[in-house]
């Protein structure tokens, strides 16, 4: 069994621009959340350097909120991208997801990784659910002119 959350997507876009998916707040708010989910830009904060932090708000469906904190601890574009993610800001946000970016034929495959940390088998597949949701928005997002 792995320790790690592994999600890979291939996108028909260039590199720079899934990159730019991830570090853009006016790309992020859209796909961050899926469709269905609100992420208002007025919420959402990026300092996309080394030590840089980002914050942003989930607006539910029904209402309630999730606030979503984190630092950026490696920033190499368009090739990589490390970050700390949590919905507990009071708490730390423990080892960072890293997020890399390949050329491949016609396109992007980006591959992303979060430890596993004392997820139950149950919620790494409901992770990796909620990353496809977002992923599925994102190549929307990517396929617009």
């Amino acid at each position: 069994m792995t320790n790690d959350v592994v999600v890979t997507r291939t996108f028909n876009a260039p590199r720079e621009l899934v990159y730019e998916a991830w570090t853009k707040p006016e790309h992020f708010s859209v796909w961050f959340g899926t469709e269905a989910v609100d992420v208002p830009l007025e919420t959402l904060s990026m300092d996309v350097r080394v030590g840089g932090a980002w914050n942003a708000v989930m607006v539910l469906p029904d209402g309630n909120k999730i606030y979503w904190v984190g630092e950026y601890t490696e920033v190499d574009p368009p090739e990589r991208l490390c970050f700390t993610l949590t919905d507990e800001p009071e708490s730390p946000a423990g080892e960072p997801i890293v997020v890399v970016f390949a050329e491949v034929a016609g396109g992007t495959e980006m591959t992303l990784t979060q430890p596993r940390g004392d997820f139950t088998q149950e919620q790494v597949e409901a992770t990796i659910l909620g990353y496809n949701g977002f992923f599925d928005t994102m190549e929307k997002l990517l396929a617009r002119p």
